[in-house]
C-alpha cells in the first residue's frame, strides 16, 4: 500500500510541476500554489525531486520562503495582485456577464488580501 501511495503522491507531484509550468506563461493559471503542492507531493513521493524543486533557480527560493517563514517577497506579491487586476480588467473588455466578473472580483479580492497579508522573508 505505501508504494501506491508513493505513486500516487508522485504522479500528483509531476502534475503540478507541469501545471506550475504552464501557468508561468499563462496569467489565469497560478505558478505558486502548484510548485508548493508539487513540493508537498515530492517531499511525500521522491526525495530526489523534492531537493531538484527546493534548489530550482526560479521556484526554489519562493517555497523555501514559505516553507520556513509562510512569507511572500514584495515582487512576487506585486505580480499576483497585478496579474489578478489584469484578468479582471480583461475580463471587463471581453464584456463578461456582470456575474462572472463578480465572481472574479470578490475570489481575487479574497486572494489578494491574503497575499498581501503574508509576512516578507527575512533579508539574507
Amino acid at each position: 500500500m505505501n508504494r501506491i501511495k508513493k505513486s500516487i503522491f508522485l504522479t500528483l507531484g509531476i502534475l503540478c510541476v507541469a501545471l506550475g509550468t504552464i501557468g508561468a506563461a499563462l496569467p489565469i493559471l497560478p505558478t505558486t500554489p502548484f510548485m508548493l503542492l508539487a513540493a508537498f507531493f515530492f517531499a511525500k513521493s521522491s526525495e530526489r525531486l523534492h531537493h531538484w524543486l527546493l534548489n530550482h533557480p526560479r521556484f526554489g527560493p519562493q517555497i523555501r520562503n514559505w516553507q520556513t517563514h509562510g512569507a511572500i517577497s514584495k515582487n512576487t506579491k506585486l505580480l499576483a495582485v497585478v496579474t489578478m487586476l489584469g484578468v479582471l480588467v480583461l475580463s471587463f473588455l471581453l464584456s463578461l456577464s456582470v456575474l462572472v466578473i463578480s465572481i472574479q472580483a470578490i475570489s481575487m479580492a479574497a486572494a489578494s488580501a491574503f497575499i498581501l497579508t503574508r509576512p516578507l522573508p527575512p533579508r539574507s
